[in-house]
């Protein structure tokens, strides 16, 4: 993997990120699909695990669709690269949010902006739902990530505990596991 992903020139890291950040549309899981869609089956840039553990990092601090770019940038180019990724990423985001922006203040109150706007919002779910079912089939393997799975969305769901706190409580849990798995060997 790191062989192909040396030859990537930080044109073509910016060039892929600016066209993720212009035609992805949903923020966060829809843009993290669309990331590992083109980075780690199309490109072949990164492996599935490798873009994971990215996805986990992500989830700590801030926006994790930026985080995921910046992760697979520097995955590929080193802080250059993660740079350049995060930068082509947000640069399309930043104009068009200021253009939209500039509409909706100018036109708000338009009843055909409303409709539209409210007509939106099933569609981000329904493509949120199916990345997460996505990526949940290729990944959740086993009683036991079936379990962490189940534990991590009732902990979330039913408790609002912090996704931070989720990921720790998984990483001290697999890390225990395996442990007591060697010395049980």
């Amino acid at each position: 993997m790191k062989s192909e992903s040396a030859k990537v020139s930080l044109t073509e890291i910016f060039l892929t990120f600016a066209t993720i950040g212009l035609t992805g549309f949903g923020g966060g899981m829809a843009i993290v699909a669309l990331v590992e869609r083109i980075c780690v089956r199309d490109k072949k840039w990164i492996s599935s695990d490798e873009f994971l553990h990215g996805l986990a990092f992500g989830q700590i601090l801030g926006p994790f669709s930026l985080n995921v770019c910046t992760f697979t940038g520097h995955h590929l180019r080193g802080i250059r690269g993660g740079i350049i990724a995060a930068i082509g990423f947000i640069l399309p985001s930043f104009l068009l949010v200021s253009l939209l922006s500039w509409i909706y203040f100018t036109y708000n109150k338009l009843p055909q902006l409303q409709a539209a706007l409210k007509g939106t919002n099933p569609v981000i779910i329904g493509l949120i739902v199916v990345v997460a079912f996505d990526m949940g089939r290729k990944q959740i393997k086993g009683l036991n990530g079936s379990l962490m799975a189940l534990v991590a969305f009732g902990a979330t769901v039913f408790f609002s505990l912090n996704a931070a706190w989720v990921l720790l409580g998984a990483a001290l849990w697999s890390f225990g596991r395996a442990y007591f798995q060697r010395r049980l060997n």
